[in-house]
């Protein structure tokens, strides 16, 4: 994809754009928000993506970099404050700190609805098309993350990188994630420096945590835990190896799963792609209604993924699994009555989406973590013959910019 600031200063013209210096310390006005985590602000033509600001907001920002499109900054000195500004729960939440949250300085409802305004935005910009979603609340904006990677810096003190930045800011408390993780006792022992770690906790309450050498191309390693953790979604139980993929979101699986269900609604015989598939999440809750008579292929790329879910549909003669890239693996496909695809963060593209279009399934349900990626895949939908019917944004990154959004879409209809 492209770079997503450069859609908003496309219309600049070399002569509006103003020479800024990193270090400077300019008073604007907050426009709108942008998608990334960012405010937009202008300073004599230029524009200039700001962190921690609200829309409306008068500030002092510092310019934190500059470039020939947009700049940087940070908010220094708030002027005129948006009632809708809080006091971060994280100590660690701050221009200067741990770059994991970017929205902590908001009110949680104001945060969902600047989410929406981004959905907007994107399906507007990026697909021409007037989409209108809330953000639906999914639980409290704290304690809801299971996974994450940590960083130790070179003497050993656990904590997260500062933004856009390979600087460790240490921290002995981080207020996202879930308590079980105990985040704060490992933060106590610390580590060897200079390490990447994994940790995991599954519903069932078994910890992972993986470690490897930050400097490098290292592979993470287990180190201390279980390999494989039990996950509980409805009444199916799923076994997900520490280097398959997973939803951070305590209660993720479980709402994405049922609506999936309710977009796709399978019915008995029905033959279901489950493109991007991982270890069989969607199709554990998929494969009870299609029945004996009907089918299940799941197509992931992950190797340790698809073992997975070999493991999790090992009794299911109906699932195939097929480890490979999406692209290449679709054009094994004649047909298929219904087709879920959850992409990695760059979505599937405009080769799957034709793909897709071939194999003519009555309903396409598309789980997206980026919704710029969302619009473009869009439309690409429009242009192959299909229209979004329906979508949903849950909101299951609360503190940070990220929104999960499930979209349907069917054959467009022709007068």
């Amino acid at each position: 994809m492209r770079d997503i600031y450069l859609d908003y200063a496309w219309d600049m013209s070399p002569s509006q754009r103003t020479s800024l210096e990193v270090g400077a310390k300019i008073r604007v006005t907050i426009e709108k928000i942008a998608h990334g985590g960012h405010f937009i602000a202008r300073h004599e033509g230029a524009v200039i993506f700001v962190r921690h600001a609200i829309p409306g907001e008068e500030v002092l920002i510092e310019i934190t970099s500059v470039g020939s499109s947009f700049n940087r900054g940070d908010v220094v000195e708030i002027y005129a404050e948006s009632s809708d500004r809080v006091s971060a729960p994280c100590r660690y939440a701050h221009r200067s700190g741990c770059g994991g949250c970017d929205f902590q300085h908001i009110s949680v409802q104001r945060q969902r609805d600047l989410k929406g305004e981004v959905i907007a935005e994107q399906f507007g910009r990026i697909a021409k098309m007037d989409v209108s979603v809330a953000v639906e609340e999914v639980s409290q904006p704290l304690g809801w993350r299971t996974r994450c990677t940590a960083v130790t810096n070179k003497g050993g003190a656990l904590g997260f990188y500062q933004a856009r930045s390979h600087t460790v800011i240490p921290v002995d408390d981080c207020r996202i994630l879930a308590p079980e993780m105990k985040f704060s006792e490992l933060a106590r022992l610390g580590a060897k420096g200079d390490q990447r770690i994994e940790i995991s906790i599954s519903n069932t309450g078994e910890r992972s945590i993986a470690t490897a050498n930050s400097r490098d191309e290292s592979p993470m390693r287990l180190s201390d835990g279980v390999d494989i953790a039990h996950y509980t979604v409805g009444e199916k139980i799923f076994e997900v190896s520490q280097k398959s993929f997973w939803q951070s979101h305590k209660d993720a699986p479980e709402i994405l799963s049922k609506v999936v269900l309710e977009f796709l609604n399978p019915q008995e015989g029905d033959h279901v792609l489950d493109l991007y598939g991982g270890v069989g999440l969607f199709t554990g809750s998929i494969l009870p209604k299609v029945g004996s008579s009907g089918r299940v292929d799941i197509v992931e790329g992950s190797k340790s993924a698809t073992a997975d879910a070999s493991r999790n549909f090992a009794d299911d003669k109906n699932v195939g699994i097929v480890t490979a890239d999406v692209a290449k693996a679709i054009t094994r496909f004649s047909r298929a009555d219904l087709v879920v695809l959850d992409p990695p963060r760059e979505g599937a593209g405009k080769e799957v989406i034709a793909e897709l279009a071939r194999i003519a399934p009555r309903t396409i349900v598309y789980v997206a973590c980026d919704p710029a990626a969302l619009a473009r895949d869009a439309g690409y939908m429009r242009d192959a013959g299909y229209e979004l019917a329906q979508i949903r944004a849950f909101d299951l990154f609360p503190m940070t910019h990220h929104i999960e959004c499930v979209g349907k879409f069917v054959p467009r209809k022709v007068s």
